[in-house]
């Protein structure tokens, strides 16, 4: 009886964990990636003395007008694909910030097992001196600070056991057409889903779902953003031998209400005794923009 009441918890436990685990059976928790939906999240270092929940300085006082870059994702952002430009109020209306954009000037590490925070950078406006509202106050004059940083990443994915298969009445070793589990890595451009199809006798074709999981919008590697859609590159491991297209173009997908699919076809037909399984890699790449904002309160000096 002791060893009954020992081993219930235990059984009862698991089987609370088997319920949780059965709802998503698309993904894999492999360990390749860490996961996560975030890239780099920029935020305003304090400028002067929270008051009522609002920065706060007098008009007599100079200013740091500071950022810090966190990297939450998994992709190392380089030196320099970070810019920064300030937004908002009239570049008259200051001293002392003598750029109006500006790049990050060290690399920012990715988030890893090793560095589960990320790297991070603080960037200033003011670099040289500190800045100063010029304008006349009469009690207090409320400034909204706005930052528009875009920057270079990657979302990288795995896909795991694709079936090769010439032969698709074989039913021995894997079957050619259904979901496949996948590891992606944390980034604003994030894989749902997979799925592998065929497209003829000894065929396979991969069906990958992408979806804008964060907040902004998304471009091509050296192209300019689009205010009409989001769009994106991508690569195949093995582009000789892979066909992938979205929308009917070639290495690049556009997002309808925040998602696209990219279809890979093999190229060539699978000899009829060809028959095995594969990990396939798959990479997204783009440029990736959002806007960051502040408040200043700028109260008139009591003399």
């Amino acid at each position: 009886m002791k060893r009954q009441l020992i081993f219930l918890p235990i059984i009862f436990a698991a089987l609370i964990l088997a319920g949780c685990g059965g709802g998503n059976t698309n993904t894999t928790s492999s360990g390749v990636f860490l996961g996560g939906t975030e890239g780099l999240k920029v935020s305003f270092e304090p400028i002067g003395v929270v008051e009522n929940g609002v920065q706060t300085i007098y008009d007599s006082e100079h200013f740091p007008l500071e950022l810090i870059l966190k990297n939450k994702g998994e992709e190392t952002i380089p030196i320099g694909k970070v810019s920064l430009r300030l937004l908002g109020p009239p570049q008259n209306d200051f001293q002392n910030i003598p750029q109006w954009t500006i790049n990050n000037k060290a690399e920012i590490l990715k988030v890893s097992e090793f560095n589960p925070e990320g790297g991070e950078e603080v960037v200033s406006f003011t670099s040289s001196n500190l800045a100063r509202y010029t304008k006349a106050v009469t009690g207090f004059t409320d400034i909204n600070w706005n930052v528009e940083y875009a920057y270079e990443y990657k979302t990288h994915v795995i896909i795991n056991d694709v079936c090769f298969k010439g032969d698709i009445t074989d039913d021995k070793i894997c079957e050619p057409k259904g979901t496949r589990t996948f590891a992606v890595s944390a980034a604003p451009i994030q894989v749902t889903g997979v799925e592998e199809d065929t497209a003829g006798k000894g065929v396979p074709v991969l069906k990958i779902n992408l979806r804008n999981s964060g907040t902004g919008d998304s471009t091509i590697v050296g192209e300019e953003f689009d205010t009409r859609f989001s769009q994106v590159g991508y690569a195949v491991d093995e582009p000789q031998l892979w066909e992938c297209k979205s929308g009917g173009r070639e290495n690049v997908a556009r997002f309808v209400d925040g998602a696209t699919q990219v279809i890979c076809k093999l190229k060539n037909p699978l000899r009829e005794d060809e028959l095995y399984t594969k990990t396939i890699g798959f990479t997204v790449n783009y440029k990736y923009k959002e806007l960051v904002q502040e408040k200043l309160r700028v109260k008139e000096s009591v003399e």
